[in-house]
């Protein structure tokens, strides 16, 4: 610790554009790919605005546990399957991947077709799991 705050103390220009950027970053990425939303906040769209829940993951994990009524379009057949989603344009979406790592750009995908109200499901189904939220098996 001590040597971090000499650091600091000797190079404040340094550790000035270092922070800059990393605030930068993190602020670019974050706009790109909509927001996040945790579990508490998911539930509450989906229950009181009909948000509608699109699970990225593959079939096979699909069918070991998914949230209730949520549409399954694996990630790299969303631009080929995006009519199916006209319908919910309107509609608030959350998407869901495993952790939460692919949901950001597959809300880029959406929001460049014009979807206005997508967020992603902060820590994908794993986090869903592990607040003990209920899943589907099919």
């Amino acid at each position: 610790m001590e040597h971090l705050i000499v650091f600091v103390s000797n190079h404040p220009e340094l550790v000035t554009s270092f922070v800059v950027l990393l605030l930068l970053l993190l602020f670019t990425e974050s706009r790109k790919a909509g927001k996040t939303v945790a579990t508490q906040q998911a539930t509450h769209l989906i229950n009181q605005q009909q948000a509608k829940v699109i699970d990225i993951r593959e079939r096979n994990e699909f069918s070991e546990g998914h949230i209730v009524d949520a549409v399954n379009i694996p990630f790299n057949k969303l631009t080929e399957r995006m009519s199916e989603l006209e319908k919910f344009k309107d509609t608030p979406i959350i998407i869901v991947d495993n952790n939460g790592q692919h949901a950001s750009s597959a809300g880029k995908i959406l929001n460049k077709a014009g979807y206005k109200q997508v967020v992603r499901l902060q820590g994908g189904i794993s986090g869903w799991r592990g607040e003990n939220l209920p899943l589907v098996k099919s």
